[in-house]
């Protein structure tokens, strides 16, 4: 994608509002966002790289802890798109520090299945049955959810990949390693309200 600088050199639309714009402001607005989406995938590598260096108090850093999620996902045979799920289910520590599953859920929303979605929407509720007593929360508070088809794909994953994935002597894949994954996953959504049904 092109820098600020030459950004500002690229068509752009004429419109003020939106109740004044034409179909030819909408296709330039089109083929220049079709552009901008190609580095989707470098946006978020980037942005996951923020979380090295922020401990947070725990063990490792969050990066390492992204990392050892996917990697123990990966070695114990999950297809790609769950692991992009496992390396990406924290990346909204730094922004939403209080509701980090919601950012890493919308941004895997369009790329994903409903089940890694629900999944990823969830993991801190499920998450919290390690530790939520120790902060005087309710430590069954995923029991809300008993019942639902993706509750025990959901404690599967906190319980083998996320819960587990704090140790300082693990050998995690690097962020290099996955990130073909992150670029396949993030290729081409499945599903968007921009995108046309066939």
């Amino acid at each position: 994608m092109a820098d600020g600088h030459d950004s500002e050199m690229r068509p752009r639309a004429t419109f003020k509002s939106f109740v004044d714009s034409t179909r030819d402001d909408w296709m330039i607005i089109g083929r220049e966002t079709a552009e901008f989406n190609k580095g989707l995938a470098d946006r978020v590598l980037d942005h996951l790289r923020i979380l090295r260096g922020d401990y947070g108090g725990f063990p490792i850093d969050r990066l390492e802890h992204s990392l050892q999620t996917a990697t123990r996902a990966h070695r114990d045979g999950r297809d790609e798109e769950y692991v992009v799920c496992a390396l990406l289910h924290d990346i909204g520590d730094t922004l939403g520090s209080y509701n980090h599953p919601d950012i890493a859920a919308a941004i895997l929303k369009p790329f994903v299945s409903e089940q890694n979605h629900w999944m990823v929407a969830n993991h801190g509720v499920f998450q919290g049955y390690y530790f939520f007593e120790h902060l005087g929360l309710n430590k069954n508070m995923r029991e809300q959810y008993q019942g639902h088809p993706w509750y025990e794909y959901t404690a599967q994953f906190c319980h083998l990949y996320d819960q587990a994935a704090f140790d300082p002597d693990y050998e995690s894949e690097t962020l290099e390693f996955f990130e073909p994954m992150v670029r396949r996953v993030f290729e081409k959504p499945k599903q968007s309200i921009y995108k046309k049904d066939k």
